[in-house]
């Protein structure tokens, strides 16, 4: 299965007491995991609407293992698992280490929706944008 492969340094300031990335840190991570591909990217592409507004509809996160902050980077493996006209989902798969090899420690779930801050509502995708994210990131099964 092909995926959007990112990597991702977590802080010192990210650990909990026990060394574990916390809850709040990994939902961050998540985030810088997408950024670079749907701000950067997409910008670089003539696609500048996901930067002026964009929304997390729904977030699940699901913890197989601690994320331990060592000072390096984790990999995160990014699918496309659904695409509508007004949302797209993103898996994620965050390995424990920069390499396919170190385990999956937590999987992650985000429904997106573009948003139009003017208007203040949510906005349709286009069909450059709907193009964008199918040739950027692959589709995946389930997580």
């Amino acid at each position: 299965m092909g995926e959007y492969v990112v990597h991702v340094r977590p802080r010192w300031s990210d650990m909990d007491a026990f060394g574990h990335l916390n809850h709040a840190s990994m939902v961050t991570l998540l985030e810088e995991a997408r950024v670079p591909l749907l701000f950067g990217t997409a910008a670089g592409e003539g696609l500048a609407d996901f930067a002026k507004g964009i929304v997390v509809v729904r977030l699940t996160v699901d913890y197989r293992a601690p994320v331990v902050v060592e000072g390096g980077d984790v990999r995160v493996d990014i699918t496309l698992s659904e695409l509508r006209h007004a949302s797209f989902t993103l898996d994620y798969r965050v390995h424990n280490g920069p390499s396919v090899e170190d385990g999956v420690a937590v999987t992650a779930r985000t429904t997106l929706a573009p948003y139009d801050l003017g208007g203040g509502r949510p906005r349709r995708l286009t069909e450059r944008e709907r193009e964008f994210l199918l040739a950027h990131i692959p589709s995946g099964g389930e997580l």
